[in-house]
């Protein structure tokens, strides 16, 4: 039997995700998630997201459950792209697409300004996350936010080249989270 780890809100909540045996998926644990979607608000109504490595999904899924107009699913692994397929029809969630490619290519070829939110959760094992930052920037919404997952802590001077500042950060085992927003993006009330 797989593993498994459940949606934790929404309308999709208590929803099970299959964990497949691959090296380098390590899915969001719960209380991350939880913690995240504390962060962002438990309402996403309208939001944009893209899970940009998206591996089981639980990124993406949770905030379709919460209310998300679009979510954009990329994963490379055909296995993982049809599991994702596979929950995205059981759910009937009409505003989640799935995308077999390339996630650096993903962001890199989205509209201008055109999402919300950007989940980067790339493989630890890979130099990935300052190419995914950057791709990220002329997609995002001048208030757009990115969920950055990394196995260290990213400081407000590491990401200032990047582009981004830190909202807030959390680290719980060998995971860091991050919430970013563009560096100068409008202040939020």
């Amino acid at each position: 039997m797989p593993n498994e780890i459940r949606i934790v809100g929404g309308r999709f909540k208590r929803t099970r995700l299959a964990v497949a045996d691959k090296p380098g998926l390590r899915p969001t644990p719960d209380r991350v998630r939880e913690t995240l979607f504390n962060w962002l608000g438990q309402d996403l109504a309208g939001w944009r997201c893209v899970d940009a490595f998206a591996g089981t999904g639980a990124l993406g899924f949770e905030a379709a459950s919460r209310g998300a107009a679009q979510v954009l699913l990329v994963e490379q692994d055909s296995q993982l792209v049809d599991a994702l397929r596979a929950v995205q029809a059981r759910l009937k969630a009409d505003g989640v697409r799935v995308v077999r490619g390339n996630a650096l290519t993903q962001l890199a070829a989205l509209p201008g300004a055109s999402v919300d939110l950007v989940f980067l959760d790339p493989p630890f094992d890979a130099p990935l996350i300052e190419k995914a930052l950057t791709a990220c920037v002329q997609a995002l919404a001048p208030e757009g936010l990115v969920y950055l997952e990394s196995p260290a802590e990213w400081s407000d001077e590491r990401l200032k080249p990047l582009g981004f500042e830190r909202l807030r950060h959390l680290k719980a085992g060998q995971v860091h989270a991050h919430l970013l927003r563009l560096h100068n993006a409008p202040q939020q009330a």
